[in-house]
C-alpha cells in the first residue's frame, strides 16, 4: 500500500486524478472502474479539466461504474447514471457505448448482475479502479456481514448506508432498499486502486480497514491484499494513519 497524505482536498483530488491520467496515456483503450458519491466528485473535476485543457482524452477509454440503485432507471435523477452524466460522462469524450453500469430498472435483478459480471469478465482486468469507503467500512455496496460475494450481485443495504445516503433524496423512504454492485472480487481484480477518503468522519474506519484485521465485517479491510493499491488521505482521514 502507497498511502500520501495532504493538507487539503483539492491536492487529493489532483493527485488521485494525475494517477488516473497516467494510466490513460499510458494506454489510451484503458478499463476504468468508477465509484460515485460526493468523495470522488473532486477527482472528476480534475479529470475533465484536465480533458478541457487538452491533456487527456476519453474517447478510447471503457468505464464500469462499481454499483447502481435497484428500482431507478438510467434518467432518474437519484440515479448513479445520472450522477456520473453531470459529474464526468457529459463533460468528457467518452463514448456512450463503452460506458457500463447496471441497469438497476431491470426486471430481474439477479439476472442484471450475472449479466453485468459477465460484461467484467469480458473486459478482463480492470486498468484501475476508483474507490472509497462508507463509515461502515463498505466499499462499492459490499455492505458488512460474516461472508461477502466476489461477483457482482444483488445487495441489501444496511439502514445505517440507506440514512447517509438519504443526503440525495428527499427523505430517507424515497432511498432503494437494493442496489446491484460489483462483489469485492471483481473489484480486487484491477491492475490498480486508486482509493480516496477525506474528513476526519472516516478516521476511525480507515484505522480499521488498514491497520485492522482482515475481516469481513470491514469489507474495506481486503484492501489490504491488493497488489497496487494507492491511498489518498487528507490529514484529518489519515489521524490514526500517520
Amino acid at each position: 500500500m502507497k498511502l500520501t497524505v495532504f493538507k487539503n482536498e483539492k491536492d487529493i483530488d489532483q493527485a488521485a486524478a494525475d494517477s488516473v491520467i497516467e494510466v490513460i496515456k499510458s494506454n489510451p483503450e484503458a478499463t476504468i472502474g468508477l465509484a460515485t458519491g460526493q468523495t470522488p466528485v473532486g477527482l472528476y473535476q480534475k479529470l475533465v479539466q484536465a480533458h478541457q485543457n487538452g491533456k487527456v482524452s476519453f474517447k478510447q477509454v471503457t468505464t464500469y461504474n462499481i454499483d447502481e440503485y435497484a428500482g431507478l432507471a438510467k434518467d432518474h435523477p437519484q440515479s448513479f447514471y445520472d450522477f456520473m452524466k453531470t459529474h464526468l460522462f457529459s463533460k468528457v469524450d467518452v463514448p456512450e457505448e463503452n460506458i457500463h453500469i447496471p441497469d438497476g430498472a431491470s426486471s430481474d435483478l439477479e439476472a442484471e448482475a450475472e449479466r453485468y459480471e459477465a460484461e467484467l469478465e469480458k473486459a478482463g482486468q480492470l486498468d484501475v479502479q476508483i474507490l472509497s469507503i462508507g463509515l461502515n467500512g463498505h466499499i462499492g455496496f459490499n455492505e458488512p456481514g460474516h461472508t461477502l460475494h466476489a461477483e457482482t450481485h444483488v445487495v441489501t443495504l444496511t439502514e445505517d448506508t440507506r440514512e447517509v445516503n438519504s443526503q440525495a433524496f428527499s427523505s430517507l423512504e424515497d432511498v432503494p432498499k437494493k442496489a446491484i454492485t460489483m462483489g469485492i472480487g471483481s473489484m480486487m481484480k484491477a491492475k490498480k486502486i486508486v482509493f480516496i477518503a477525506k474528513g476526519e468522519a472516516k478516521a476511525s474506519i480507515l484505522k480499521q480497514a488498514f491497520k485492522g484485521p482482515i475481516d469481513p465485517l470491514v469489507p474495506g479491510s481486503l484492501l489490504q491484499l491488493h497488489p497496487n493499491l494507492e491511498v489518498y488521505l487528507d490529514e484529518s482521514a489519515a489521524e490514526y494513519l500517520k
